[in-house]
């Protein structure tokens, strides 16, 4: 092995690393870093070989200065490998650490194919059965990275739910995307307005699709209620004024009745007081041993005249609902469930009640619990009064007495358990039950790979190997990547090289196929493996991870840097950083170490690095004390850099370094979710915005916030509410900015054009930040070209380029381009790429503006840095078309489908393939873009003449 300065290291322990003649409290407060270590913690500590706080600040200050002294030269690179030591206390990373996710999700090898197919079984199903379809579509959905179409076919599943119970668990499902147990002041039964996520509307019976997105009874003015009070008591006395004509006698009490009324009840007891039956000949009535008291006989006597049962206290209604099940009384029960499940509120009264309605089969009762318990998610799941409920065997029978266990209930509480703790019993308890729920297909495959992803990281690799062998056999070929892992982890590494080996050569190759074979092969063989899956499937991240990591094991350490850049440069994730941060240790650039795990934390609070040894908030304290000091108007002019040179990976660490600062800034965690949804962190983003709702210090403020996140879930015309709420309260800038946003996502008309550009410019009068007043700016440029109003949108872009929003260059060059001023618009372009540090979309953007051969280049630029972007790959494939190479353009748009199946992509393939008639491909491409886009009017267009040709050619 070559000679590495950090080999040795990887034996140390950080204590071991504070044991030479230069000890420098990194923390003197943080007994981790000073350990046991020689020579006393404080600041004060003076002179001497033992050299305490003084000493090492200017040993420290020479380490960064480089000072050119021999004799300091010597006493800082001392210091540099004690300081590197005290930072790496585990060493490098190693590459037989690495391994890559097995997703959890359902994963098809052609998954144009399998989109296609979901499309048409969705289309032409029964009523009744789009419901599950959807929910089909969801579980596909999940595994990629755009939410949104994971919650567009949710919708879409409640939209079509028939029964309460479905309604309920996905509404439930709806409101939980939102996080809203995390927005403080709110509760569980909250609604938003909409019969969508109506707790009460969930409940109601029928079946009536388009009414879902209506305003439910909870958004509407109280009505008054009808004082029928005097009446009802006058029913209520009505017998004991007549006497009735019979009685029931419980204990030494009676109850006086009408027989007529009785009987009507339900058919024992018309049999009972009409029938052969003794009873029918006595007035008096022993009802002693039926488990009813006298009072809720009486309530059973006023019913039978009144069919009211509000003015009775809830144990009555309990008396009367067990009453009705033994007298078989279908509109007691029927009376008595709807009342109960209204009172069911909270965790308590729904823990309470749920036990009775299990009982007494009561199946709105019982919904009504598992509302609450749904809603309640995800602090419910680790509620041990909650969970019996649905855990074991025999609590999936009681529920299933009632017409309450289902796969869609289970799939929902095993995905809340698998993100809670995947290795607990509770989510294997649950997962166990869902496979009892699962019947078709689809729910079979899905099942069974989540109990083998369970199972492999609970290290139970025999129960894994089981059940991915029987999601394989259920159909889910994904499922052999967990098979061969499991036979890999019990010691049989040829075995699961052979079965990689042999899926990939039955199949039409994907990196992820080549992914997992590499782990099974050595040397050049594994390399040109995680090559190939590099090749196929640019976001894998694993290959990037593992020659990075193979590089710094060979001294490597700038190489190593410059290939985790390839992919951080366009799908960040926080152990991508955190290896980045690795290594910029190793390098000694402090700053930039510090820089990525602060970003890592804004998308993981709680990450651990160095394999899960050390906190990141606790490496942040370490490297703090070796970078730039900032105070908070430091991190203002900072982010202001940043934020004008595209930089957002170090605009959020800045932003991170500010809450750090002031926690309580909701304008800053706001801030922090623009960044992440840039960098297409939807999860990350929408945590910071709720804790930016939380800390808003006023109403106005909080309101925009609520609307931004339901803006970002889909809920269009709520979060338009929100804004004009606020607007209402004070006029803000960002109320106005998020009325304009949300109303220019649609197509405007010239009417509403001229309503946006109205609002931006309010807003623009408001006070706020240059930052978001740029952003502003372009927008209303944006609006103004779309009115052919060059001129004003012009003015717009160059304000905003004076308050230093880089990104209004591309606006601006929009403009240049539109007065046929091309080789303005190229050079504006330039000056982009220039100063943005994330600039593929600039290139792409460039290539409008040049002749073929310059757009071809820096077409390949865009896509060499940024491979998610599609437009590209249009362009290279109409271009070939052009040049009536068909076979090439086709394939250099299956390329990109392979690892992003986009709509665009999906459309101008069909598009190619009609014209060249091949109209069964085009049909199937064309479902499968509907899948991802129902509405779309070209491809809808296209879809239909696919099939009349399909028709005519079957004929």
């Amino acid at each position: 092995m070559q000679h590495n300065i950090f080999t040795t290291m990887r034996s140390l322990k950080l204590i071991d690393g504070c044991k030479g003649t230069q000890i420098y409290a990194l923390n003197p407060s943080n007994p981790t870093i000073n350990g046991g270590g020689g020579g006393g913690g404080g600041g004060g500590g003076g002179g001497g070989g033992g050299g305490g706080g003084v000493l090492g600040e200017k040993l420290l200050h020479h380490l960064h200065d480089h000072a050119g002294v021999n004799a300091n030269r010597y006493k800082s690179n001392q210091n540099c490998h004690t300081v590197v030591e005290t930072l790496l206390p585990h060493g490098l990373p190693k590459v037989d650490l690495l391994d890559p996710r097995i997703e959890p999700y359902l994963k098809s090898v052609n998954f144009v194919e399998t989109l296609a197919d979901v499309y048409r079984r969705t289309e032409n199903c029964h009523q009744s059965e789009k419901s599950e379809a959807y929910l089909e579509q969801c579980a596909i959905f999940r595994g990629l990275p755009d939410p949104k179409l994971f919650r567009r076919s949710l919708r879409s599943a409640r939209k079509h739910a028939v029964d309460a119970h479905s309604k309920v668990v996905i509404s439930a499902w709806l409101k939980y995307e939102r996080r809203e147990d995390e927005l403080i002041g709110t509760s569980a039964m909250d609604c938003c307005g909409r019969n969508i996520e109506c707790p009460k509307a969930a409940l109601a019976s029928g079946y009536n699709p388009e009414s879902l997105f209506d305003p439910c009874v909870c958004s509407r003015p109280p009505q008054e209620d009808v004082d029928d009070e005097g009446s009802l008591e006058d029913e209520e006395c009505s017998t004991s004024v007549e006497d009735g004509d019979m009685s029931f006698c419980i204990g030494d009490k009676e109850v006086r009745c009408f027989r007529y009324n009785i009987a009507g009840l339900s058919r024992p007891f018309n049999t009972m007081l009409y029938g052969s039956f003794v009873e029918s000949r006595r007035e008096r009535i022993n009802f002693s041993q039926n488990g009813i008291s006298a009072d809720g006989m009486r309530a059973a006597e006023i019913f039978s005249r009144t069919k009211k049962i509000d003015s009775f206290d809830p144990p009555i209604v309990l008396e009367l609902l067990s009453l009705a099940n033994k007298f078989c009384c279908d509109e007691i029960k029927s009376a008595c469930d709807v009342y109960l499940a209204s009172l069911v509120s909270d965790i308590d009264s729904a823990v309470l009640f749920m036990e009775y309605g299990l009982e007494e089969t009561a199946y709105l009762l019982v919904a009504a619990c598992i509302q609450v318990f749904l809603r309640e998610l995800p602090n419910s799941i680790n509620n041990p009064n909650v969970v019996r409920f649905f855990c074991s065997s025999e609590a999936r029978e009681r529920l299933a007495m009632v017409g309450h266990a289902s796969f869609v209930l289970y799939y929902f509480l095993s995905l809340i358990a698998m993100e809670d703790d995947m290795k607990s019993n509770t989510t294997v308890m649950l997962l166990e039950r869902l496979w009892e729920c699962g019947s078709s297909s689809w729910q079979k495959q899905l099942v069974n790979h989540l109990l083998g992803c369970v199972m492999l990281e609970r290290n139970e690799y025999k129960d894994a190997q089981y059940w991915f062998q029987a999601s394989v056999e259920a159909g889910h070929t994904y499922s052999l990547v967990g098979l061969a892992r499991a036979k890999y982890r019990r010691g049989h590494k040829f075995s699961a090289y052979k079965q990689m080996n042999s899926l990939i050569s039955e199949c039409t190759p994907v990196g992820w196929m080549y992914q997992e074979r590499s782990l099974y092969c050595l040397g050049k063989e594994k390399m040109m493996d995680l090559n190939t899956a590099t090749e196929l499937d640019p976001t894998l991240s694993f290959p990037y991870m593992y020659r990075a990591v193979l590089m710094a094991e060979d001294n490597k350490i700038g190489a190593a840097i410059s290939e985790i850049n390839k992919i951080v440069g366009f799908k960040v994730s926080a152990e991508c950083l955190a290896l980045r941060a690795w290594f910029s240790i190793a390098m000694e650039d402090y700053d930039g170490a510090l820089r990525d795990v602060r970003a890592l934390l804004t998308f993981e609070p709680d990450y651990m690095m160095f394999n899960g040894k050390m906190h990141a908030e606790q490496l942040v304290e370490l490297l703090r004390h070796h970078g730039q000091q900032w105070n908070q108007a430091d991190c203002w002019m900072q982010l202001y850099d940043r934020w004008s040179s595209v930089d957002d990976i170090g605009s959020l660490a800045v932003v991170h370094q500010m809450l750090a600062n002031d926690p309580g800034r909701s304008l800053l965690w706001f801030r922090q979710s623009l960044l992440l949804l840039r960098l297409n962190s939807q999860k990350a983003a929408m945590r910071s915005l709720r804790l930016a709702r939380n800390y808003s210090s006023s109403e106005h403020e909080r309101l925009v916030y609520e609307g931004w996140i339901l803006y970002d879930t889909g809920h269009r015309e709520e979060a338009l509410a929100k804004a004009e709420e606020s607007i209402s309260i004070q006029r803000s800038f960002e109320a106005f900015f998020l009325k304009a946003y949300a109303l220019a996502d649609s197509s405007l008309d010239s009417e509403s054009s001229q309503y946006v550009i109205g609002l931006l410019e309010e807003a623009l009068k408001c006070p706020s930040d240059g930052l978001r007043k740029g952003q502003a700016l372009n927008n209303l440029g944006s609006v103004y070209v779309d009115c052919e109003n060059l001129d004003r949108a012009r003015v717009c872009y160059i304000n905003a380029l004076t308050i230093k929003h880089t990104r209004a260059h591309q606006g601006l060059a929009r403009v240049y381009h539109l007065k046929n001023q091309r080789k303005h618009a190229y050079d504006e372009m330039t000056r982009l790429i220039e100063k943005a540090r994330n600039n593929a979309s600039a290139y792409e953007k460039r290539s409008e503006y040049c002749d073929r051969d310059m757009a071809k280049n820096d077409l390949s630029m865009a896509t060499q840095l940024d491979p998610l972007r599609t437009y590209p790959y249009r362009y290279r494939a109409a271009v070939l078309m052009d040049d009536h190479k068909e076979a090439e353009a086709i394939a250099e748009l299956t390329k990109a489908i392979a690892f992003k199946p986009d709509l665009q992509l999906l459309h101008l393939r069909a598009a190619f393939q009609e014209s060249m008639g091949d109209f069964v491909a085009t049909l199937r491409d064309c479902e499968a873009a509907l899948c991802l886009d129902p509405s779309h009017g070209d491809t809808l267009e296209l879809c239909n003449r696919a099939r009349e040709r399909c028709n005519e050619q079957q004929k």
